[in-house]
């Protein structure tokens, strides 16, 4: 495999060497050099204190703690470096942290603490280290665990988490003894703090195969502990007459999820769990037809819980909520601009495009068409709707223009006025032209 080290990483390398200490580029970086991907992360381990560390790289260098220096790049995109010096850990009862850290001698000491083979690696300018097989799992397109995967999951239980979002990044498979030990200690997920699970979470549904990803959530039990809601949707069949759906409510949220072409991991979350209401509302008639009324509602309550759970903030939480709420909107050649600007003002216009992923994905994911001559009919309407007023503040004309116009001073009776011209502009009845409310203004008089 050939891959070039660039120069500023090539001369910290030369720095360390020349004052007489070990240095490798570890962790994600040569696992991404490897592979030939680009790397924008640098992560080095040294046989050199903290201490000595700064001295090497001078005054621009910092302190980060945990015996880590930090050190700023000059190239464009590149995070700023971080050199750890060598350590063994012991203990680590909150499965989060260790108890106590030591600093180690060796490379492969400090190599033996690291969670996966494809990130225990060193590599300096001229070889490779790989005491764990890093490279032959890299081909094989595994993630497997350093040692023994029961007390590697034991050290940091978050680990099982990362293992799934690695498969979901890399699109690799989890290998059999490191899949046994996430689906034993799967519960033990709950001891983690909630931000750190969704901190996963979400790089998971970033991923290239956020599908892939929680399938593997679900296949290790990580996902009844994480999103127990949306595993109680899988086998909550769908399959009726007069019903359009073939997949059950689980397998069709995942297809779903497939199917979004979004890059926004809120948008995919929202395709994911747009139907999570629908276990709690479910009701089969005597004809044999599904119902599930009132799903979006019951969902919409289930989805502000888990954003509240998994301390989403409150930007997120928000658009997740809306899109969960209102994806259940209806389209066809009768409905009124007014009935469009309702969806647009509930929806949120920064949100519309997204929406209407999640409709074209949930169409695709319930095995129906990507699109209806209707739906595309109602995208074109939303364009031209959106280029009406939405509320007084879209008019042409402002406050200050009525009292010059109509002389009169500031008051109550200036709203009313706007109010009137802007029920004229949304009823098509006055267009929306300076010139034009200008004139009807001087009607009013």
């Amino acid at each position: 495999m050939h891959f070039t080290i660039p120069d500023e990483v090539g001369g910290v390398i030369a720095k360390f060497e020349k004052a007489g200490f070990e240095i490798y580029i570890v962790g994600g970086a040569v696992r991404d050099l490897l592979m030939g991907k680009s790397v924008i992360d640098w992560d080095f381990a040294t046989n050199a204190t903290p201490d000595e560390s700064q001295k090497v790289l001078g005054k621009d260098s910092y302190h980060q703690g945990f015996g880590t220096v930090g050190l700023p790049t000059q190239t464009e995109g590149f995070k700023p470096f971080e050199i750890t010096t060598y350590r063994i850990e012991f203990g680590y009862s909150d499965k989060r942290r260790p108890d106590k850290v030591a600093w180690g001698k060796t490379l492969e000491e400090d190599l033996k603490r690291r969670d996966f083979t494809i990130n225990a690696m060193g590599l300096t300018k001229v070889k490779i280290i790989d005491p764990h097989g890093g490279q032959k799992d890299l081909e094989k397109k595994l993630i497997r665990a350093v040692g023994g995967p029961q007390e590697r999951f034991a050290e940091d239980t978050l680990r099982m988490m990362r293992a799934v979002r690695l498969a979901a990044e890399l699109n690799f498979k989890i290998e059999k003894k490191t899949l046994d030990a996430i689906k034993a200690n799967s519960t033990l997920i709950n001891k983690i703090a909630r931000e750190r699970i969704r901190d996963e979470l979400i790089k998971i549904l970033a991923s290239p195969n956020p599908h892939e990803g929680v399938l593997h959530l679900r296949e290790t039990g990580l996902l009844i502990e994480i999103l127990p809601e949306l595993e109680k949707a899988f086998g909550v069949e769908q399959k009726s007459p007069q019903r359009h759906h073939i997949y059950d409510v689980g397998t069709h949220c995942l297809l779903s999820l497939k199917h979004c072409q979004s890059t926004d991991p809120i948008v995919r979350f929202a395709t994911l769990i747009h139907d999570i209401g629908k276990p709690q509302t479910y009701k089969k008639m005597p004809n044999g037809v599904i119902t599930f009324y009132n799903h979006e509602v019951v969902g919409t309550r289930i989805a502000k819980r888990i954003a509240e759970r998994l301390r989403f903030s409150n930007e997120q939480a928000r658009k997740l909520i809306k899109l969960v709420r209102w994806h259940q909107f209806s389209v066809g050649e009768t409905q009124t601009d007014k009935a469009l600007r309702r969806f647009i003002t509930r929806v949120g216009v920064e949100n519309v495009e997204d929406m209407l992923e999640l409709r074209r994905a949930d169409r695709l994911g319930s095995g129906a068409r990507e699109t209806s001559w209707r739906t595309e009919e109602f995208k074109k309407r939303l364009i031209e709707v959106q280029k009406q007023p939405f509320t007084i503040h879209d008019l042409k004309i402002t406050g200050n223009d009525v009292m010059k116009v109509l002389g009169i001073k500031p008051g109550p009776k200036i709203g009313e006025i706007l109010e009137k011209l802007f029920a004229e502009v949304v009823d098509q009845k006055l267009p929306n032209d300076k010139k034009a409310q200008l004139t009807r203004l001087k009607e009013l008089e």
